[in-house]
């Protein structure tokens, strides 16, 4: 795309003195993969029943969140939990173990009754998943993928977002749910800015074609294309004043209540960080995308 003058300088202007986010004290990841959605995505009825005959299972039944229900600034609400049980659950906090472990499985059946039992209906389908490893690196009761290195940050604050859409909807989660591998999360300094920054209209007129258009208009945030995004850093004092305009936002959209004119505060805010003139925030104006 052939961009004008003025917007060829905006451009410029945003990207010159940014920090590519690869170089921020920011962590992204993806969600979990479970290779079977049938056998480790629960609804509400499922999660009483299993907490019913085994209180125990609390600590691993997590609230989830799917790609399309991730909006700017909500979330939609679910009746979907994930049952995270880690390769070699409940001993995966021991490294020696290093592939399929009966003991942890005999550990699992004893502690986990209920969760164990669900699984075991699905034992068939779940010991087809990838034959490279399944039954080899890990048992057949396990996740595929639970994100092995970073599966705390799912309880930490955090930024999410899908890994494909049209609209660039970016949500700042402070209530631990986890993601299925449709999603991405982002961890890490000054969220609550980068919330801001990402759902502004600076980002969707500057970034929109710096990621790849699929079929439909459909866009692809993987993290290689996301990471090279030159962001503004900013102190604790700025990320403050975001965090109280993203809470703002957030609990506004949360009760269904108008959130244009905070929003539009939110885009002026940044606009004074960048130093746009007044020719230039014209030019770039309100992008309302949903």
């Amino acid at each position: 795309m052939i961009l004008s003058e003025i917007e060829t300088r905006i451009k410029s202007k945003i990207e010159s003195i940014g920090t590519p986010l690869k170089n921020w004290d920011v962590q992204i990841n993806y969600g979990i993969k479970t290779g079977f959605n049938e056998a480790f995505i629960i609804d509400q009825a499922k999660r009483d029943e299993l907490l019913k005959n085994c209180p125990e299972a609390d600590e691993i039944i997590r609230p989830i969140l799917r790609g399309r229900e991730i909006h700017k600034y909500s979330i939609e609400k679910n009746d979907q939990y994930l049952l995270f049980v880690p390769w070699h659950f409940p001993l995966h906090n021991d490294n020696n173990i290093m592939g399929v472990s009966s003991v942890a499985e005999e550990a699992f059946k004893k502690e986990y009754t209920a969760v164990y039992d669900h699984l075991l209906k699905f034992k068939d389908q779940l010991g087809k998943r990838n034959q490279a490893e399944t039954g080899i690196r890990y048992e057949w009761y396990a996740l595929q993928r639970f994100g092995s290195n970073y599966w705390k940050n799912f309880n930490l604050p955090k930024i999410i977002y899908p890994n494909m859409t049209k609209f660039m909807p970016f949500y700042y989660d402070e209530l631990g749910h986890y993601l299925n591998d449709k999603c991405f999360m982002i961890t890490g300094q000054h969220l609550s800015y980068l919330t801001a920054f990402f759902n502004s209209s600076i980002f969707k007129y500057c970034f929109n074609n710096n990621f790849p258009e699929l079929m439909g208009g459909t866009r692809e945030l993987r993290k290689i294309f996301f990471e090279i995004i030159p962001v503004k850093q900013v102190n604790d004092e700025i990320n403050d004043i975001f965090e109280r305009m993203v809470t703002k936002v957030q609990s506004l959209k949360s009760q269904q209540l108008p959130t244009l004119n905070v929003e539009q505060e939110i885009d002026e805010i940044l606009f004074d960080l960048y130093n746009l003139t007044t020719e230039e925030k014209e030019v770039i104006g309100f992008i309302e995308i949903q």
